[in-house]
């Protein structure tokens, strides 16, 4: 952990959930973090506020929609004038509910693609020069439904095979000096807003080797292992999913 110290990080969608375990985990390992946030500014606010009691000023907020055009160089501009410099991306943010085939318009699929691939590639592109500096990295959530498609949700499933494939092709683009990999989850938490029933919770749960849900921490600890402690890694993405991906 110690070479997180005095690295600076940026989190998108980190107020809450992942992305708020990925900031605090990366956080008490020494960095500072930008933590991006959409709507939630009382979570990212309250987030803030913890993680720079314990370290001074090691913290920042801010709002931004991803999909502006002006978001990803506010987003890489704000880390630099604050900390510096970027040493790590962590693409976190995501749109997740269905689109059943016959019910897809383009709304839906603007802001799943828009998300889920459009803003990554774009924060991205903007971080690079930075990135290139720092000889840094970039840390993509992906899903195990990039490989497995879930169904009733169509869109999500090719937004997020989409992010596999930009994960890989950065990798090759920004070699050698930026790594680029993915962690994809799998039950790690359900969606708030209760899109499985518990009947589908149930079946999900058997299906998962370890029998059980996964921790936000979890994924946290992948993305720690792969931002710095997996130095001739690139271009990989690690399942966290208690084994569900070899079990559907």
């Amino acid at each position: 952990m110690n070479d997180l110290k005095d690295k600076v990080v940026l989190v998108t969608g980190a107020a809450r959930r992942v992305g708020a375990a990925i900031a605090r985990r990366l956080h008490a390992g020494g960095a500072n973090v930008l933590i991006h946030h959409r709507g939630a500014e009382k979570d990212a606010a309250a987030l803030e506020a913890e993680l720079n009691a314990v370290r001074k000023d090691s913290t920042r907020r801010i709002k931004a929609d991803l999909l502006a055009h002006s978001a990803p160089e506010l987003l890489v501009r704000t880390a630099i004038e604050r900390f510096g410099r970027l040493d790590v991306l962590v693409n976190n943010a995501s749109s997740f509910f269905p689109t059943g085939l016959g019910e897809i318009e383009d709304k839906g699929w603007e802001e799943l693609m828009g998300a889920n691939v459009k803003a990554p590639l774009l924060l991205s592109q903007a971080a690079a020069p930075e990135l290139r500096k720092t000889r840094g990295s970039i840390v993509n959530i992906v899903d195990i439904h990039a490989d497995r498609p879930l169904k009733g949700y169509i869109v999500y499933t090719i937004a997020k095979a989409g992010l596999a494939a930009l994960t890989r092709s950065l990798a090759m683009e920004l070699a050698p000096e930026v790594r680029v990999n993915g962690v994809s989850p799998g039950a790690i938490a359900w969606p708030e807003d209760g899109q499985f029933p518990p009947e589908v919770r149930s079946h999900i749960i058997e299906d998962t080797l370890l029998k059980r849900l996964g921790e936000f921490d979890d994924i946290a600890r992948a993305v720690q292992y792969l931002a710095i402690d997996a130095p001739y890694v690139t271009g990989q993405i690690i399942a966290v999913d208690g084994g569900r991906s070899i079990n559907i």
